[in-house]
Formats: C-alpha cells, sequence, structure tokens
C-alpha cells in the first residue's frame, strides 16, 4: 500500500488544483493546513518545503527512486503527479506539449491576472485605509476578459483545453469558476461556461474543490488576514 503524499494546503484557487488532482489520480494524501491568513506560511518548517512562503506544497514519501521529495508551486506538483502516475498529461509528445503549453498560459497569465483582479476589485477597497484604484480595476478586469476570450477560443472545437481531460484543466478550473469574482460577463463565454460545467460534473473535481470548504473566508471581510496577507504587519 502506497504511503500518503502531504498537502499543505488553505481552501484557495491555487489549493484546489492540488486537492483536485490528488483525487483524480487516486493518490492517498493527508491534510496540513496552512492558514495563511494567520501567518502559518511563514513558519520555518513550511518555509522549508515551499521557500516561497507560498501553498500548495506536498510531500512524497515515495518520491524518485523510493526516497522521500518535497515540492511547491501548483504547476511543478501537477507536473510531477503526472509524470508520477502516467496519467492526465497527454499520451504522446504532441498531446504533451499541448498540455504544456496551458498548464503555463495558466500560470503565467490567468493565475496571476484573476489574483490581481480579486486584490483590487475586493481586496484593496476593503483595507484600511482604502485602497480602490480605478484604473488597477479597469486594468485587471480587463485582461482576465482577455484571457476568457482566449479560452473560450480555444473551447470551441474541443472539450478540455488539451484535448483529453488533462492537469491543464485542473490548473485552468479553480481560476476560472470564480469569474463572478472577477466581474465577468459568462454570457460572452459561452464555450467556456460549458466547459467549466463538464469539469465541475466530475466527482473528483467536487470532492477537491470541497475539501474544508468551511475554512474558506475573504481577506475583504478579515481584518487581521489583510495585514498578513498584504504585507502590513511584521511576521
Amino acid at each position: 500500500m502506497q504511503a500518503p503524499i502531504t498537502l499543505y494546503y488553505w481552501p484557495t484557487p491555487n489549493g484546489w488544483k492540488i486537492s483536485i488532482a490528488l483525487e483524480e489520480f487516486g493518490l492517498p494524501y493527508e491534510t496540513k493546513l496552512v492558514n495563511i491568513g494567520r501567518g502559518e506560511q511563514f513558519e520555518p518548517a513550511f518555509l522549508a518545503i515551499s521557500p516561497n512562503n507560498r501553498m500548495p506544497a506536498i510531500t512524497d514519501p515515495e518520491g524518485p527512486d523510493g526516497e522521500p521529495v518535497s515540492l511547491f508551486e501548483s504547476g511543478a506538483i501537477l507536473q510531477y503527479l503526472a509524470r508520477k502516475t502516467g496519467r492526465f498529461c497527454g499520451a504522446t509528445e504532441r498531446a504533451r506539449i499541448e498540455v504544456d503549453q496551458w498548464l503555463m498560459w495558466q500560470m503565467g497569465g490567468l493565475g496571476p491576472m484573476a489574483g490581481q483582479a480579486h486584490h483590487f476589485l475586493h481586496y484593496a477597497p476593503a483595507m484600511e485605509p482604502s485602497n480602490d484604484i480605478p484604473y488597477a480595476k479597469d486594468r485587471y478586469r480587463g485582461e482576465v476578459n482577455r484571457l476568457y476570450g482566449v479560452l473560450d477560443k480555444r473551447l470551441a472545437d474541443r472539450e478540455f483545453v488539451a484535448g483529453d481531460y488533462s492537469i491543464a484543466d485542473m490548473a485552468i478550473w479553480p481560476w476560472a469558476c470564480l469569474w463572478a469574482r472577477q466581474e465577468q460577463d459568462l454570457g460572452q463565454f459561452p464555450h467556456m461556461a460549458a466547459w467549466l460545467d463538464r469539469v465541475y460534473a466530475r466527482p473528483a473535481v467536487q470532492k477537491g474543490r470541497a475539501l474544508h470548504k468551511e475554512l474558506r473566508k475573504g481577506a475583504d471581510q478579515d481584518k487581521e488576514a489583510q495585514k498578513v496577507l498584504f504585507g502590513q504587519k511584521a511576521r
């Protein structure tokens, strides 16, 4: 029996990527919560695993050559799990290229832009003092809109972003499912809307998305979390 992977986790879009993936891969895992609103990502034990003080991270006791390995960065974790299991990463080299480029599209584009949209649309205006910046709100709302246009066009003639369901879908969906919070009109993106439903119909996605959902609380309502997350409080 395989030893469980340890998932260092908080219920955020990046955390959901890996909880969904572990469910999809059918790998045993145990969850260690990292409360990012209380600064637990800065504790030395976690920094030894994730030196960029971001979650998720994992520790696999049965890594390469049977030795333990720890990984940070959600995209790297997804690629590692796909290689470990030989699933959801493309059956041919051409298919793998498709998966990798759309995974990188999420890591370098959609994730950062949607994250900034969340920040300037919701968190910054609720900070003390308020930082309600119209230019920033328009800038990131507009860039997310552009990216969803790219995604919608991609999905016009296929069910999933890289052809078959893959780690690219697992990476993109957790951010795209929050389109309303990014102040987007889903009616502009009918192919993306259908894809969102197709992905969420998967039991593993539902289970991974629901992991510790009771702990999800917006930092726009938590003043202490704001101070930690946005560098206003000494660590």
